[in-house]
C-alpha cells in the first residue's frame, strides 16, 4: 500500500508540473539578438522561414529573438487574414505568459526599411506598445511606412520572409477582419474559443532558430 501510495503522489506531482503554464522570466526580456539570424516557423499549411536584422530595429528585432527563443509561437492562431494586406499572429494560448511579456514593452524606433511585400513587423497601437504581435504584408503596404496614429509615426520592418512565401498566401482568410475585433476573447479563452467558433483557422504549430 505504501508504494501505490507513493507512486500515486508522484504521479499527481508530475501532472500537476504538466499543467502549470509557462513561466515568464523577466531577465528574457534583456536578451540581445545577433546582428543577424534565420528562424523556421512550422504552421498548419506548411513552413516559412525568415531573416532578421538587428540594424533594422535593434529592440525590435532583440524582442522577435527573446520570443523565438524562449518558444513563444508555439500552438498558435493566424487568427487575422486580410487578403491583399497583411496575416497578423501573436497571441499565444496560455494568457499568463501573454500577460508577462506585455509588460515589458520598449522604446519606439523610426521606420528604416519599407513595408514591402513578406517583410514582417509588430503591430501597434500607441507608444511602446510592440510587445508580441507580428504582422506580415502580404503586398508592398508603403503606406505603414510613414502612417501616424496615437504618437507614433509607421510600423518598423523587423525581418522579411525569404522562404515558403506561398505558405503565408495560404492562411484561411474567409474570417478577415472579424478577428480583430475579438482579441480580448482570444486572450482570454485561448484556442478553445477560436475552435469552437472560428474552426477554419490555422495554427503556428512551432517556432526556432536555424542556421
Amino acid at each position: 500500500m505504501r508504494l501505490r501510495s507513493t507512486l500515486y503522489l508522484i504521479f499527481s506531482l508530475l501532472l500537476i508540473s504538466a499543467c502549470t503554464p509557462k513561466k515568464f522570466k523577466a531577465s528574457w526580456t534583456k536578451e540581445k539578438a545577433p546582428e543577424y539570424f534565420k528562424a523556421r516557423f512550422e504552421t498548419t499549411q506548411g513552413s516559412f522561414e525568415i531573416e532578421a536584422k538587428r540594424s533594422w530595429s535593434p529592440l525590435a528585432v532583440d524582442r522577435l529573438y527573446q520570443l523565438i527563443t524562449h518558444e513563444f509561437y508555439t500552438d498558435m492562431a493566424v487568427y487575422r487574414v486580410v487578403p491583399n494586406f497583411v496575416v497578423q499572429f501573436g497571441i499565444n494560448n496560455d494568457s499568463i505568459l501573454n500577460q508577462g511579456w506585455n509588460s515589458y514593452g520598449y522604446q519606439d524606433e523610426p521606420v528604416l526599411q519599407k513595408n514591402d511585400s513578406m517583410t514582417i513587423a509588430f503591430a501597434r497601437d500607441g507608444q511602446q506598445s510592440r510587445t508580441t504581435q507580428l504582422f506580415i504584408n502580404l503586398k508592398d503596404n508603403h503606406r505603414l511606412d510613414s502612417i501616424h496614429y496615437n504618437d507614433v509615426t509607421g510600423f518598423p520592418v523587423i525581418a522579411k520572409v525569404i522562404k515558403g512565401m506561398e505558405t503565408v498566401h495560404k492562411f484561411y482568410g474567409d474570417y478577415g477582419n472579424d478577428l480583430a475585433l475579438k482579441q480580448d476573447s482570444i486572450n482570454k479563452f485561448g484556442n478553445a474559443f477560436l475552435k469552437e467558433n472560428y474552426p477554419k483557422v490555422d495554427y503556428i504549430k512551432k517556432a526556432y532558430l536555424i542556421k
